[in-house]
């Protein structure tokens, strides 16, 4: 079906195109006679402007823009949840873009945002980023980084101590006897994930006869973490790990079923910690002992950064916000 256009609405009242125009955004402009043969027509024709083209004209899109790297993870859908409430209490809306694990995708969204003049970017990045970046700060388009830390120093960012959060997840497990730990995740290219194993590998550091293995997945998904427990389950109990710590908790909630599916009991013999604390944690079949990440307040924390910056009420340097981890203790290490 055709879309109605100003020039439909001119035809039908009679009138030229500046003449509509004016009539439906300066009314000031046109007799109160034309301002209600143009509303009439445009009615009757079921017409409605392109809010977009008008912000545009105006010098302005009413849009932030926002990369997260798999809104299928309830953790960064609650990270967008967040964005959307500070964002909307200022006015705006937010352009999301969902990277799905690939760079490409990633790359793709920031040039829309470019497109259609985003008033401010928030990127949650999955791979390096720096000249799309560098580019829409040259089209004067602010970015601030979320889950994330710029290394130059340059962008604001809103991060989580992720080494610190891999390291309480490993010192929990040795804190009850775990010594056969493996950290269990998918894309080791991804930073968060990097660090988290790095926190895991400085708390194994510490305990005398304590291993940890690492052992990367295809994906994050709960499908994905069935499988791998149920071919964990199969090795011999005395050179299968007894504790993990898993990248996130879709993955660690599917490798919880998978061990027990096939007779492992958790915690008894294999301990499970998982890492963001989504709401699914606490009522898995197994609730889940997680790192706590706060999504929504990180999301929200990042989204009012990026509007003091568009608005001029801060600094250039807004410096680095980093949220500090917070273990929940669920039944999948509590009997341990």
């Amino acid at each position: 079906m055709k879309r109605v256009g100003i020039r439909d609405v001119a035809e039908r009242a009679g009138v030229s195109i500046s003449t509509v125009s004016n009539a439906l955004n300066r009314p000031q402009m046109v007799s109160e006679r034309l301002v209600e043969r143009v509303r009439t027509a445009a009615d009757q024709l079921g017409y409605v402007p392109l809010q977009a083209a008008q912000q545009l004209r105006a010098g302005r899109s009413g849009l932030l823009g926002m990369t997260v790297i798999n809104i299928a993870n309830p953790f960064f859908a609650d990270m967008v949840a967040g964005a959307e409430d500070a964002a909307s209490a200022a006015g705006l809306r937010v352009l999301v873009g969902n990277s799905s694990d690939d760079i490409a995708k990633e790359r793709d969204h920031l040039e829309l945002f470019e497109r259609v003049q985003v008033e401010g970017a928030l990127v949650s990045p999955f791979g390096p980023l720096e000249p799309w970046l560098q580019r829409l700060r040259g089209r004067g388009i602010p970015v601030v980084l979320v889950d994330a830390v710029d290394d130059t120093g340059e962008l604001p960012s809103v991060s989580f101590d992720d080494v610190g959060g891999g390291r309480l997840a490993a010192e929990h497990l040795l804190s009850s006897g775990r010594r056969r730990l493996a950290f269990v995740g998918a894309r080791g290219e991804v930073r968060q994930v990097r660090e988290r194993l790095e926190g895991a590998r400085r708390a194994v550091a510490a305990h005398r006869g304590a291993t940890l293995e690492p052992i990367w997945t295809t994906g994050s998904t709960s499908a994905l973490g069935l499988a791998f427990g149920e071919q964990l389950a199969e090795l011999d109990p005395s050179s299968r790990p007894d504790g993990l710590v898993v990248s996130n908790d879709h993955l660690a909630i599917g490798l919880v079923h998978g061990l027990i599916s096939r007779g492992v009991r958790v915690p008894d013999d294999v301990a499970v910690v998982g890492y963001d604390d989504i709401e699914f944690a606490a009522i898995a079949a197994v609730p889940l002992t997680s790192v706590r990440q706060p999504a929504r307040e990180m999301g929200r924390t990042a989204a009012e950064l990026l509007l003091a910056r568009i608005s001029g009420t801060a600094g250039a340097d807004l410096g680095n916000i980093v949220y500090e981890p917070e273990l929940i203790v669920r039944a999948s290490t509590a009997g341990i």
